[in-house]
């Protein structure tokens, strides 16, 4: 049965505490022809709810988790 299209494709049976945020900047990139700079403000509104929760908790963060653990890596390489 194909889902309403006001549906976010990140709907999960256990809400994700981040959800909102990551269907706002999906809103956010289709209303902007997909130009990730015009929808800085919404993906800093994600950042910060990430940053509200333990790692791990919220699948749609594991995106910004995992950059982080880049940025680490790549601090800690000697050069």
């Amino acid at each position: 049965m194909p889902r309403s299209p006001r549906t976010c494709f990140l709907d999960m049976p256990q809400k994700d505490p981040c959800q909102k945020q990551a269907c706002e900047i999906q809103k956010c990139l289709q209303a902007n022809n997909y130009m990730e700079s015009k929808c800085q403000a919404v993906i800093e509104e994600l950042r910060k709810c990430c940053a509200r929760y333990p790692k791990g908790r919220s699948l749609i963060c594991s995106g910004f988790e995992k950059e982080e653990e880049e940025k680490q890596t790549l601090k800690c390489t000697p050069q």
